[in-house]
């Protein structure tokens, strides 16, 4: 129960990130109106080739620091609460986004980075790397996910974990090809934007639990 508990807890937060809107979101939708679906799994792949790397240096530092963290209760007490505070950041962010039309400056963004690049797989690489949402969710997570699979079952439970993350990213970014395709605006519905701002409001539970727990403990 405890593993299954833990996937619960990933997906969850998880798919707050995978469903906030940006410059990879908008290129996706850009060029899935062209290649469709097919398109959207080469994005995926080259989010995967920066994103997995990043979670196994996270988790290799937080391996390494796990013991001077349990030692130190002042250091704990410190990281877990700015961990907390981001997260709930990160979730009232979501919430005041969804109810604003951003597509414009993220298609601006995201072409001005990008100018004579072309190939999706090269796209969903770049466009991951070069955006700092991404990179500050990550850190802010890392602390409940990549920890949390540390606890349970060391690297074994980091891959567990990210397997449980991912999966998330390819049904979305491959959707939303694929509708792009159909013609069909996602992004632009009443409906994708109470969800997104459903799980900001998740995210903000999650922060506010873990500032609770790091008390408590």
């Amino acid at each position: 129960m405890l593993v299954l508990d833990f996937i619960v807890t990933v997906v969850l937060i998880s798919v707050s990130g995978a469903l906030a809107p940006g410059p990879l979101t908008f290129t996706v939708i850009s060029h899935g109106m062209k290649s469709g679906a097919r398109g959207g799994l080469a994005f995926s792949i080259g989010h995967t080739l920066f994103e997995l790397p990043l979670v196994l240096f996270l988790a290799f530092i937080l391996n390494f620091v796990s013991k001077g963290l349990e030692m130190n209760p002042t250091i704990r007490l410190s990281i877990g609460i700015v961990g907390g505070l981001t997260i709930i950041a990160f979730g009232a962010m979501q919430i005041y986004e969804s109810s604003k039309s951003k597509t414009g400056n993220y298609q601006r963004e995201a072409k001005s980075k990008l100018q004579k690049v072309r190939h999706p797989l090269v796209l969903g690489l770049v466009l991951t790397g070069l955006n700092p949402f991404f990179i500050l969710w990550w850190l802010a997570a890392s602390r409940e996910l990549i920890g949390g699979a540390l606890a349970i079952a060391s690297f074994a439970g980091v891959l567990i974990m990210y397997v449980a993350h991912v999966w998330m990213d390819y049904v979305f970014l491959t959707g939303i090809a694929y509708l792009a395709k159909k013609g069909v605006n996602i992004i632009g519905s009443k409906g994708y934007r109470i969800l997104v701002a459903a799980f900001g409001a998740v995210l903000i539970f999650f922060g506010a639990n873990f500032i609770i727990s790091v008390l408590i403990t």
